[in-house]
């Protein structure tokens, strides 16, 4: 009866936040600076953050230069963002299957020659609408690809209790550059001009690119085949299929992300149609910016442990409407550098939270894609958002405009008392490493199958509801990591039997699915066995799929024996 008792009791708990991660954030926010990789790879991207911000203001500015049509100056933020929706998913893919230290390498000398070429076309006065655009597409693709490999890594370089630290410090380095980039940019646009910022973009990424270069990587000897990008990617989608924390974040930052576009996409046209300005205005708009997004990432943690990750993004929708509600009125540049700042402040505490929310909510196997689904996300919805904000600029005005998108956000944070932000660091999903391979006396390839597998339980009647909730949570565990055509069946003669099975494409499939279990999953298979009436474990069965019929007709059949 007591292990009746404890299997009830795991039923009712479920696997969501049932097995609690101790100390996962007590580190203090300066703790992963002890990391000597984590500091140079931190500067690193200090400097290339503070180039990508004057790189943001010459192709700003320029297209304004370039062209009167609000659209094509909005299009702008959605050349940078679009190409973080569209090769996200690839580069989640590539960021758990391949090097990502050479990924991240890669990406890093790719933008350095993009931005160079862009700065040798501005020189020469080479530069159409069009053109701007184009460049400003490649350089956000070589972030997309650099992003989620960059991301991922973290949590190979600092401990798990280092990582909420690590993501914060990034936005704090991160909107540091924001704060100071932009006033600089701005100044020196307009005294040096555009092509001089994409200069100077392209030499920034040189520390960045040392830095990466001298991280030696953990690396592992891969023993499975690495699964091709199509069924790499299907596994990510169907893992966040079967996450519904993951679900919730994604649907949140999409809708951050739509709205919150305004305030980049449109700033331009702030600083030149509502205030008058020149770059200056526009650099110092984007300093505001970066200043109140450094002041938020320093009572990050504060506010995160004394209100609870829904309040924290409640907030952060509420104030960034808000602050796109005083710049759609404003006519004063000191007004508008305060809306800014709530601005920016909004938008590290939203984002820097949805980012860890989805690192510590996810298996170590499929992170990079799960960082890349996230970046589809909201970056989809930035993509899309300022190219609604900027037809709405074309056909109202920037300051209608502005209003509506307040009025968005404000619409979307209400979605929170539906759809409410997990707490993270909950569940432990560390590797549960028990799997062990079975000896076989089947020679198998890797390649070889399709794999059945069939698991035999014998519960007693009365502790049948039980069984049943344990095996609804055992359900969205096997087909999260990989299992298809998941069933479960009561023996008619026998009602206390019962089988569960399941079908996997081939033996390393099969390998691959039983070590992806988490150390949150264990307390599932402990209750089933506990619930488990039979003399030993639940009995597993492993079977590979044979045709028994001749496929072509032409080939003669055995007759069937006479009767007698």
């Amino acid at each position: 009866m007591a292990r009746t008792r404890r299997a009830a009791n795991l039923a009712r708990q479920g696997t969501e936040g049932s097995r609690a991660i101790p100390g996962i954030i007590t580190r203090g926010i300066w703790s992963p600076l002890a990391n000597r990789t984590y500091r140079g790879l931190l500067f690193g991207s200090a400097v290339s953050n503070l180039g990508s911000m004057i790189q943001v203001v010459g192709a700003g500015w320029l297209m304004t230069q370039l062209t009167t049509s609000p659209v094509l100056v909005a299009l702008v933020q959605s050349s940078n963002t679009l190409p973080m929706m569209v090769l996200a998913l690839v580069a989640g893919v590539l960021a758990d299957g391949f090097d990502r230290r050479r990924l991240m390498l890669g990406a890093l000398l790719f933008m350095s020659l993009v931005s160079a070429v862009l700065a040798a076309l501005a020189y020469a006065g080479a530069l159409t609408p069009l053109l701007l655009l184009a460049f400003t597409f490649m350089l956000g693709a070589g972030m997309a690809i650099y992003s989620p490999a960059w991301q991922a890594s973290l949590g190979d370089i600092v401990t798990k209790a280092d990582l909420s630290p690590a993501v914060t410090l990034n936005t704090m380095a991160f909107n540091m550059m924001r704060s100071i980039g932009p006033a600089g940019g701005g100044l020196l646009v307009a005294v040096a001009g555009a092509a001089t910022a994409f200069l100077l973009n392209a030499i920034s990424y040189l520390p960045l690119t040392v830095a990466t270069w001298a991280w030696r990587a953990p690396t592992t000897a891969r023993r499975l085949p690495r699964e091709p990008l199509v069924v790499a990617l299907s596994a990510g989608l169907r893992y966040l299929a079967m996450s519904p924390a993951l679900m919730r974040v994604m649907l949140r930052g999409a809708l951050f992300g739509f709205g919150g576009s305004a305030v980049h996409a449109l700033m331009p046209l702030v600083a030149r149609d509502l205030l008058g300005g020149d770059a200056r205005t526009f650099g110092l708009l984007l300093g505001a910016f970066g200043v109140g997004a450094l002041a938020a990432a320093f009572v990050n943690a504060a506010v995160r442990a004394r209100l609870g990750n829904e309040r924290v993004v409640q907030a952060a929708f509420l104030t960034l409407a808000t602050g796109l509600a005083i710049n759609a009125l404003s006519r004063s540049l000191a007004l508008s550098m305060f809306a800014m700042a709530l601005s920016g402040a909004s938008w590290v505490l939203a984002l820097s939270l949805f980012n860890v929310t989805v690192q510590l909510s996810t298996a170590r196997w499929v992170v990079g894609r799960a960082l890349s689904f996230y970046q589809t996300a909201s970056f989809g919805g930035m993509a899309l958002g300022a190219w609604v904000w900027g037809q709405a600029a074309s056909s109202w005005g920037a300051a209608t405009a502005l209003a509506v998108a307040a009025v968005t956000l404000t619409l979307s944070g209400i979605v929170g008392r539906l759809v409410a932000m997990p707490e993270y660091g909950t569940v432990d999903l560390d590797p549960l490493g028990r799997f062990h391979e079975p000896e076989l006396r089947l020679g198998l390839k890797p390649s070889s199958g399709p794999i059945m597998v069939m698991v035999d339980y014998r519960i007693a009647a009365d502790d049948t509801d039980a069984f049943l909730a344990l095996m609804r949570d055992r359900r969205r565990i096997r087909i999260r990591d990989g299992a298809r055509q998941w069933a479960l069946l009561r023996d008619l003669e026998h009602p206390e039997t019962w089988t569960e099975s399941y079908h996997v494409p081939t033996w390393a499939d099969y390998i691959r699915h039983n070590e992806r279990r988490t150390k949150a999953d264990a307390d599932v298979a402990v209750g089933l066995r506990a619930l488990h009436r039979g003399d030993g474990p639940p009995r597993v069965h492993r079977m590979i799929e044979r045709q028994t019929v001749p496929l072509h007709e032409d080939l003669p059949l055995k007759p069937p024996p006479e009767l007698h």
